[in-house]
């Protein structure tokens, strides 16, 4: 019996999915691809591993947001995969499939966005060379698919820039817009597990991709064939440039530009301990955090690139294991916070010590409301906002990030905008407040603005007078954003707020717990939890849609008993945010509860997970009660909990 008709045997005995069958069929009896993929897809189906395939081969990789990510190792490792490498945990190649991340789909998705990116030139009468500026982290075959893609990039008529080693996500979304490139790559998989990397796609304006470029490059993507992929296997870097430090440079003088109690640091100098967790932190937040004055205290054991992470069971800066050595550092060397950084940089945990002694670790909500408080008050010190209204000044944030970053808006006079999960959006904000700013200065003033030459303060002022002021933003993913230089969550800038806001808390005597309970006594008692639900695989695919169709088909009346007095279909209502813009539709819901509380549903655009957000809230009469309500409050939303997690295991199978 041949491999074909073992794979028709499987399929019969529904061992294999159809999508299967005909994906790998067709790569089964394709003439050019390397014989390692050949080999491969025999040593499976000599292994009987059906779920491995199906997992490989049920679908082909589709931008989610702002790009793709997913395993780049597999979960069984094939011989020919292996090849020649001396490692365990890192083949020669990439996990053959079409659900894979390896070198195919990198080659797909580069040319997919060369031709949209040319084609949207030429459509707008800019008849430029295509220029791409790529970064990567320190993950397993980054380096490798950063240059492949710059090769396949440089090789189809465009200019590709790249970076001499690991740079992280904020700065290649700075970089874009600094040197004035049309579109962006990093290769990462941010915090996802070792064997995974991704490919995520930024445009001009620095920020991910969204419509209608996204609809654009996905249906240029798909519309590359495998055999034409193929061509471009062999790397050639003849005409690729590599960036100077000068780049570093500049994005290190812009995140420190964010500071603006510099003295503050300089006086208390602030022990931090600081992990990058083997990634690219280490690049730019150290150096920059030293420059200002701040003790600076590493994790030895962490401070080198690793892309198996072999230090941490999962290098994501909201775990507590993750974070354990740099505990263990802030405790043995009395540090002030231990602060972490993901792999590429772009989501930033902290932890801090407690009255007790026991260290603390804040979950992305309350880091962000923190961090928005502080940002509003220094911003308010400079004069840059108002003591009353600042109708023109916005806080953004995700509908999944806590209510209490909104109250902190209203209080101080700001308004905010909601916008879905996902930086991208936020991005897209950044750049329709910038439009908005240049053409009405063109158009009342006859004057061609070149916004990224603005000194800071000027821009702010402008943005005020004649479009919106981004004051602060982030979702609760421990993502966030201080400044709209770069455009996407940028943990190197966060990482220096928080160290102004303990040295600034540290010259009035306070401690960050001390300030947050300040807050809640102003704000009300505000506390959120996150159900993950993993469903890997092709048939956990079919359990995370299950679920989101049977929420849409039958939505749950009630939870602990309490009834569900609003349900809302981001997916079929027409929902409008604060600066009137209507948001796109998304299979994601809200549910508000009769008692005050509420939670949100979504898949999630990155894992195969389904995510659910619990929000619950109390206000608060005096600092007595504060224990009290907290004890209350916390206990509430774990029975909530409790009942959404057992609710969803039954419709998985809907």
């Amino acid at each position: 019996m041949n491999f074909i008709e073992k794979i028709h045997l499987a399929a019969k005995e529904e061992k294999l999915l159809q999508s299967t069958v005909t994906h790998l069929i067709q790569w089964l009896e394709a003439d050019y691809f390397p014989p390692y993929v050949a080999e491969s897809i025999h040593y499976l189906i000599d292994q009987s591993a059906w779920d491995e395939l199906n997992d490989r081969f049920y679908q082909y990789m589709t931008f989610g947001t702002g790009g793709i990510r997913g395993r780049t190792i597999g979960n069984i490792v094939t011989t020919a995969e292996k090849g020649k490498s001396s490692t365990g945990d890192c083949p020669e190649y990439s996990a053959v499939g079409s659900n894979n991340l390896n070198d195919f789909q990198i080659i797909r998705a580069i040319i997919g966005l060369f031709r949209y990116t040319e084609k949207y030139l030429h459509d707008n009468k800019r008849y430029q060379r295509p220029r791409l500026v790529i970064a990567h982290d320190v993950r397993y075959f980054s380096r490798y698919f950063c240059k492949l893609s710059a090769s396949t990039w440089s090789r189809l008529g465009g200019d590709a820039l790249i970076f001499s080693g690991p740079r992280s996500t904020p700065q290649l979304s700075f970089s874009v817009r600094r040197l004035k490139a049309h579109a962006g790559v990093v290769l990462t998989a941010s915090h996802n597990p070792y064997h995974d990397n991704g490919f995520k796609a930024y445009f001009e304006d620095g920020g991910q991709v969204v419509s209608p470029h996204a609809e654009g490059i996905i249906d240029a993507v798909m519309e590359t064939s495998l055999k034409e992929v193929v061509s471009y296997l062999e790397i050639d870097l003849k005409f690729v440039q590599v960036l100077g430090p000068d780049l570093d440079d500049d994005y290190q003088n812009e995140i420190l530009n964010v500071v603006l109690a510099s003295q503050t640091i300089a006086d208390e100098k602030p022990k931090i301990v600081f992990s990058a967790i083997h990634g690219t932190g280490a690049v730019a937040s150290v150096p920059a955090m030293k420059s200002l004055g701040i003790n600076v205290i590493s994790v030895p054991e962490q401070t080198c690139f690793d892309g198996r992470f072999t230090t941490v069971k999962s290098p994501n800066p909201e775990n507590s294991e993750a974070l354990s050595k740099s505990i263990e550092k802030g405790q043995e060397t009395n540090a002030d916070a231990v602060i972490a950084t993901d792999p590429d940089a772009d989501r930033m945990g902290v932890a801090v010590p407690s009255d007790s002694g026991d260290w603390v670790l804040l979950t992305g909500n309350v880091i962000g409301s923190l961090l928005a408080e502080s940002r509003i008050r220094a911003l308010k010190a400079v004069h840059l906002l108002n003591s009353g209204k600042n109708e023109k000044s916005v806080l953004i944030k995700t509908f999944v990030t806590t209510p209490m970053q909104e109250a902190i808006a209203v209080k101080h006079g700001l308004r905010v905008v909601n916008t879905l999960t996902g930086f991208k959006w936020i991005g897209a904000k950044l750049a329709q407040y910038q439009k908005k700013l240049v053409d009405r200065i063109f158009d009342e003033l006859g004057i061609a603005l070149d916004y990224d030459k603005l000194p800071w303060r000027k821009k702010a002022l402008l943005l005020q007078e004649f479009s919106t002021f981004y004051v602060f933003g982030g979702e609760e993913s421990y993502g966030y954003l201080p400044d709209d230089a770069v455009r996407d969550k940028d943990a190197n800038a966060a990482v220096l707020l928080f160290c102004e806001l303990v040295a600034i808390l540290k010259s009035q005597g306070k401690t960050v717990l001390g300030f947050l309970d300040e807050m809640y006594l102003e704000y009300g008692y505000f506390t959120e939890k996150l159900i993950n639900i993993y469903y890997p695989g092709a048939s956990g695919s079919q359990k995370i849609t299950s679920i989101l169709d049977s929420y849409r088909d039958q939505p749950p009346e009630s939870f602990a008993g309490i009834v569900v007095k609003q349900f809302i279909d981001f997916g079929r209502q027409t929902i409008t945010d604060s600066d009137g813009d209507v948001i796109p539709n998304q299979d994601f819901y809200f549910l508000k509860l009769a008692n005050g509380d509420s939670f949100a549903v979504r898949s999630s655009g990155t894992e195969p997970k389904i995510k659910f957000y619990i929000f619950a809230q109390e206000s608060l009469n005096n600092e007595r009660n504060l224990i009290e309500t907290k004890k209350i409050t916390q206990e509430r939303i774990i029975n909530l909990a409790t009942e959404i997690e057992k609710d969803a295991r039954n419709r998985a199978n809907y």
